[in-house]
């Protein structure tokens, strides 16, 4: 298959996965707690084998699986993503010790992660973290600090948690730890945000760790960090098409219905110019996400690249559609409880989590640049 159109068996999967989050999925979502752990979603996940593909499925899959949940539960798309976030550190680089402890609990549910790498200081510039890991004799350590704005936080049960082990390094200098919850002195508290899912910060004074809990290797774990990103990055893309596409859907089905000025809202020239202008960035940020996700998966060289080109495209494209949608439909949009209200929140996040949008340029423009040769002149 290419990048641009998908097996018959995949498109059925999708298919498949929206009927779930509709049928199953989102009752579960009602009833939930904004802003806290849904433990009764996520063991449906588990319970349909969603969790336990995060860690068998390619990056095109795991795009497919957020797409096409984020279109019908957003908060299903969510809890989904967050545990393959948090655990994926754990499934990549991790001791068969800890991943037998770990990533059982992980796939059925039962087991919270978080991925803890910003800070109060360090967001979008990830490499000047400054949570301590301060020696502790041999191969132990005490961390010291704050994590702030971590997704599962303050409720998760494990945590990947990035940490200074040599001062004055940057990104050379920095180990990835495996922190389960009830370590002495870890403690959190949640945060209120626009968006409805869990987020909150993490305090650690004097938590111990030990050379058990590394992640990979000491001081090289930035590369734990920018691996799971990068294979994360399109998936976040994929959710932000799938709240596109929940968005143009609805407008479809309003303006084709709606009577103002005579006839169908659809009728007027600019409202269905909008609405093709809408279905035209979709598509077009579907497909950069499906390139990207299909990269990782051959194992291209310029991964870091695409990744961040289809995370900025998406996530920009979601803003606009999602607007554009609400300005459609007028103040009903605005009404708590309807679709558009609920997904206005949520699509505003995903443009700054894991990288801001000016991050992804950044990383644009540098592997852009890396490739020119040395000295090459005008």
């Amino acid at each position: 298959m290419t990048a641009f159109s998908l097996e018959p068996e995949r498109l059925a999967w999708c298919a498949e996965l929206r009927a779930l989050a509709t049928d199953r999925l989102r009752p579960l979502a009602e009833k939930g707690e904004p802003g806290r752990v849904n433990r009764a979603l996520l063991a449906e996940l588990g319970r349909l084998g969603l969790l336990e593909r995060l860690f068998t499925s390619g990056a095109l899959d795991l795009c497919l699986m957020r797409e096409s949940l984020a279109q019908a539960c957003t908060e299903a798309e969510t809890a989904l993503a967050l545990q393959g976030l948090g655990a994926h550190p754990v499934h990549a680089h991790g001791t068969p010790a800890q991943r037998e402890r770990w990533l059982p609990a992980v796939t059925d549910g039962t087991a919270v992660a978080a991925f803890a790498l910003s800070e109060p200081g360090a967001g979008s510039d990830a490499a000047a973290l400054e949570l301590a890991a301060r020696p502790d004799g041999p191969s132990r350590w005490r961390l010291t600090g704050e994590k702030c704005w971590i997704s599962n936080a303050p409720e998760a049960d494990l945590h990947t948690v990035f940490a200074r082990t040599t001062p004055g390094a940057g990104s050379r200098g920095v180990t990835a730890f495996l922190v389960p919850a009830d370590r002495p002195g870890l403690t959190g508290s949640p945060l209120e945000m626009l968006s409805p899912h869990p987020i909150g910060t993490l305090v650690f004074d004097d938590v111990p760790v030990t050379a058990d809990d590394v992640l990979g290797e000491v001081d090289r774990g930035f590369r734990v960090a920018m691996g799971t990103l990068n294979l994360f990055r399109p998936s976040v893309g994929a959710f932000a098409v799938g709240m596109a596409q929940a968005a143009l859907e609805a407008t479809l089905a309003h303006t084709a219905r709606r009577d103002a000025f005579g006839g169908k809202l659809s009728d007027l020239q600019t409202v269905a110019h909008q609405v093709a202008e809408m279905a035209l960035r979709t598509e077009a940020a579907r497909l950069m996400v499906y390139a990207a996700a299909t990269a990782y998966d051959c194992g291209a060289p310029d991964v870091p690249r695409r990744a961040a080109m289809a995370k900025l495209l998406a996530t920009e494209t979601a803003q606009y559609v999602v607007d554009t949608a609400v300005q459609l439909h007028g103040a009903r949009a605005l009404r708590r409880g309807h679709l558009l209200e609920h997904l206005y929140r949520e699509v505003r996040a995903p443009r700054i989590y894991e990288g801001a949008s000016e991050v992804q340029r950044g990383i644009i423009a540098k592997e852009l640049y890396a490739r020119q040769p040395a000295g090459q002149a005008e």
